[in-house]
């Protein structure tokens, strides 16, 4: 039995490195053009085939147009990388921000995985911003700060501003939008650079600071806490001091409610921040201000359960509300902050449009996503229950396919709800679920909105549920939503986000002086009225 054991375990690993071998091998590799074709092809058929709203922002002429054309410039055999690039700008065409395409990037062996885990690249732990067209230092995750404020001028050479113009073209905001490109390629920045040059272990940064022009190298180097241990005789071993029953308590205790702070707020390990946070703002209560980055990480109901339960309680007169840089998340939680910031019944969202009558099968098996997920995908949604449960919760209507969730059903507030003054500070960079809670107290003139218009479509997005296909020759993989979720309020034209009632842009001089410029107009609205 062990021998057998045994030689399962080798033939995994084998299998595994064989794999990681194939895999990498596919990188340096010319694919002939016939091949190239064949993959385009493949990618539209797919798109064509799952996406309920394909033809929404660019009519069908102009999207054949564009991958005819694309197949006619690929006349010599290329990289999969080099198809991603001229693959990339083309799907962005069909401006649904949910639809991706990825890079191919290499594979590394379980004994290399483990080694990088203990290294990071300096250059990951920098946070750009992108604003008056040049790419800024806005935050560092390390312990050196000195690069914070200064311009990104060069990366290898290359110029970072055509870095930034080409990497807009390779995704999409929702139909005819702009203010999510500059957002969006600012944070994204070093993923995109990633995706664009591959595996690297150093670089070179030029950086502008005033006057002063200077260059920086990047290495991969190992974390912190992760450096390889001396030899212990040189070691000095760090003395340990003895804790008393009640420290040891106390520690135990303390740890407890990081855990559950961590659990309820969305603790962000990168940025060491949460994602969900509440405070007050001034030397009292009339002022509240909620901060959500995104509508995922970790539990959320006793967040904002117990959040307005206090506003009420202390009958908070104001309260801001933070979508910001918000990329989106679940429905379920923008549909219970929604319940506490409306005094109505609502129904929030409008039944889905979809592709098929099973598209939890369809997300869960594909030939994009790993064997683990299309295993469980197997499991789960090919027995006749599961299966009857999706057909059933579909019905035809005018030769479309609608699928019905919860959400479409009529809700009632919560007891708890909010009715004093609210405020929303939106940007490009708020996004899928941040533009439908946006869409619903936008539409009831719930909240007077300040920043920029949203990245995300006042008329909804195809997300939900994804299917992730695999191109058979390539590899590359395409990510596309199954459902089109908008809410029952339009707006005409289609295709632009939920527009601000004061438009307000933030400013190089004001980053460096560390001024929210959005939300101090909102505390000095407050103090008008008052």
């Amino acid at each position: 039995m062990k021998n057998l054991l045994l030689s399962l375990v080798l033939l995994v690993v084998f299998v595994s490195c064989k794999s990681v071998e194939k895999h990498n091998a596919l990188i340096t590799k010319l694919h002939p053009v016939e091949d190239l074709h064949n993959d385009i092809d493949k990618l539209y058929k797919q798109l064509k085939r799952n996406h309920p709203k394909l033809y929404q922002y660019t009519s069908k002429e102009v999207l054949d147009f564009k991958f005819d054309s694309l197949k006619t410039t690929i006349n010599t055999p290329i990289t999969s990388r080099e198809l991603y690039k001229k693959l990339a700008p083309v799907v962005a065409n069909i401006k649904q921000g949910h639809v991706t395409v990825g890079s191919f990037n290499k594979w590394f062996t379980k004994k290399e995985r483990k080694d990088l885990k203990k290294r990071k690249l300096e250059f990951h732990d920098l946070d750009f911003e992108y604003l008056e067209n040049k790419l800024w230092v806005k935050r560092t995750f390390g312990k050196d700060s000195s690069m914070v404020g200064s311009e990104v001028v060069t990366i290898d050479g290359e110029q970072v501003n055509d870095l930034v113009n080409t990497y807009k073209t390779r995704f999409a905001s929702d139909g005819y939008n702009t203010t999510l490109h500059n957002r969006f390629v600012g944070k994204g920045f070093a993923r995109y650079y990633n995706k664009d040059k591959g595996f690297i272990d150093s670089l070179e940064v030029t950086f502008k600071n005033k006057d002063s022009v200077f260059s920086r190298l990047y290495k991969r180097i190992y974390k912190d806490d992760k450096k390889p241990k001396t030899d212990s005789l040189q070691t000095k071993k760090k003395s340990r001091v003895k804790l008393s029953k009640s420290e040891k308590k106390e520690n135990k205790l303390a740890n407890k409610k990081k855990r559950k702070d961590h659990k309820k707020y969305g603790f962000i390990s990168k940025s060491k921040e949460y994602t969900r946070n509440f405070n007050f703002i001034g030397k009292d209560s009339s002022v509240a201000y909620m901060k959500i980055r995104s509508f995922s990480n970790r539990k959320y109901k006793k967040f904002y359960r117990e959040s307005f339960n206090q506003l009420a309680f202390l009958k908070t007169e104001n309260l801001i509300l933070d979508l910001r840089d918000n990329g989106g998340g679940r429905i379920s939680e923008i549909d219970y902050l929604y319940s506490f910031l409306t005094d109505k019944n609502y129904v929030f969202i409008e039944p889905i449009e979809v592709n098929s009558r099973l598209p939890l099968t369809k997300s869960l098996i594909s030939n994009g996503n790993s064997t683990f997920v299309n295993i469980i995908g197997a499991l789960t949604y090919i027995d006749p229950i599961s299966l009857g449960y999706q057909y059933f919760n579909t019905k035809k209507v005018d030769d479309k396919i609608y699928y019905k969730m919860k959400y479409n059903k009529s809700k009632k507030p919560k007891k708890a709800n909010y009715k004093g003054k609210l405020y929303v500070l939106i940007n490009g960079n708020s996004f899928s679920a941040s533009s439908l809670i946006s869409t619903h107290l936008k539409a009831t003139k719930r909240a007077t909105f300040v920043g920029e218009e949203t990245g995300g479509a006042y008329n909804g997005c195809v997300a939900g549920l994804y299917r992730i296909y695999k191109l058979p020759n390539t590899k590359l993989n395409i990510r596309m939503g199954l459902m089109q979720i908008e809410t029952s309020h339009k707006q005409t034209p289609d295709g632009f986000g939920v527009k601000p009632d004061i438009v307000i842009l933030p400013n190089l001089v004001d980053r460096q002086l560390d001024i929210d410029t959005e939300l101090e107009w909102i505390v000095e609205d407050i103090h008008k009225q008052e």
